[in-house]
């Protein structure tokens, strides 16, 4: 099987397309501040508290990316191969 330019082309097509959905590959905690009416009187007095919490952000990958970076990986072993093996 002779591989061309256009199965690049076509791997990076695949890499766009958002219809294959993604994939959580980390969780990163992340420190989210907000200001918030203070307690009891006070608040009512229009005193505010600094709030502070952490919250898990999602780091997310597309599949077609991940695919696609597969299939170039491929392809270029597959070259560097035919490379390699050249008789001169």
């Amino acid at each position: 099987m002779e591989m061309n330019n256009s199965l690049v082309t076509g791997i990076t097509a695949i890499a766009g397309s958002s219809a294959l959905g993604s994939i959580t590959v980390a969780t990163i905690p992340t420190v989210v501040s907000a200001t918030v009416p203070a307690a009891g009187i006070a608040g009512w007095f229009g005193f505010t508290t600094a709030v502070t919490t952490i919250v898990a952000a999602p780091v997310t990958l597309p599949v077609g990316a991940i695919v696609a970076t597969g299939a170039l990986l491929t392809y270029g072993g597959f070259q560097a191969y035919k490379l390699i093996n050249k008789k001169q």
